[in-house]
């Protein structure tokens, strides 16, 4: 696959898929692929699988591989990106080899962490590298220090891995170094995706490509949407659009985190489900609450359309 073709694969709006648990904490396959056959009916480019919204921490090795069976199998043309990152080399490789082989466009490694004070420059090139180096399909690097024990890819070590040929891009959920990527990466084959509705609007106008969207699990038209206006350059409407987005992923996202998507999905249309224990779902008081104050704030942006 050439650059420009991994660039148009990466250009659009993703969502990172939740793991639907029944209240007993069993996976609900069928959940999950009715969940993936109603996006597969929005203008979403494609599905980000066990990421942080998947819950993949809490998930066994056969647990994930079907995973991203079901979601591959259920989908419609849509890109698959999926997630790979154990805690050692030799487990993220065996990991990757199998989602390669399954047929999966995109992987997606995150940095380990529970050694996190070593986890340097050159110890996190090493391993990007090494798992990358294993397997045909185009890498991903994602950030995210506030699920990753504070490890923050550096600009110095993006533009090292923007270089690498079999390193593409990275998507940044870090609120805050999504500039400093593109400009570290200027001038090599490697995108930016930006990780949050927060800040997908700027990145957008910063040269991100697109956006890994948890917002985009339980509204994706709305999200394409605001793709659209900044790829459109309307900023007018694109600016008016975002800030009611940022607030609608303030009351889904950013309250109530994993639990706070599956409660609003499943009051707007999709099927979210029960977190994994440890983590806890919404109360009925909280559900009531999130769909009072996210209804006022669609209607706002359905005056907008």
């Amino acid at each position: 696959m050439n650059a420009l073709a991994i660039k148009e694969k990466l250009s659009g709006v993703f969502a990172p898929i939740v793991t639907p648990f029944n209240e007993e904490g069993e996976i609900d396959f069928e959940a999950l692929k009715r969940n993936v056959q109603k996006m597969g009916r929005t203008p979403l480019r494609g599905y980000f699988v066990l990421g942080t919204n998947g819950e993949f921490r809490s998930l066994g090795y056969e647990e994930k591989i079907e995973i991203v069976e079901v979601v591959l199998s259920s989908r419609s043309g849509e890109v698959v990106i999926a997630g790979a990152s154990c805690e050692s080399t030799v487990e993220s490789i065996k990991l990757a080899r199998e989602l390669s082989h399954l047929g999966v466009d995109f992987i997606s490694l995150m940095p380990p962490s529970f050694f996190a004070k070593r986890m340097n420059d050159d110890t996190l090139f090493g391993y990007f590298s090494e798992v990358a180096e294993s397997i045909d399909t185009p890498v991903l690097l994602y950030n995210n220090p506030s699920v990753a024990n504070n490890v923050c890819l550096s600009p110095t070590l993006i533009s090292r891995a923007s270089k690498h040929s079999r390193i593409f891009g990275v998507k940044d959920s870090s609120k805050g170094n999504y500039d400093a990527y593109i400009t570290a990466s200027l001038g090599e084959d490697f995108w930016v995706l930006a990780g949050s509705a927060d800040f997908f609007f700027p990145a957008m106008l910063l040269g991100a490509v697109g956006g890994v969207l948890s917002l985009a699990n339980v509204f994706p038209d709305v999200c394409c949407r605001l793709f659209s206006l900044a790829v459109e350059g309307n900023l007018e409407q694109g600016l008016q659009f975002h800030r009611k987005i940022v607030r609608l992923n303030s009351l889904v996202s950013g309250k109530f985190g994993v639990s706070g998507v599956k409660a609003a999905m499943d009051l707007f249309g999709f099927e979210g489900m029960f977190p994994r224990k440890p983590l806890v779902g919404l109360s009925a008081v909280q559900k009531e609450e999130l769909e009072k104050e996210v209804k006022k704030v669609l209607e706002e942006l359905e005056r907008m359309l």
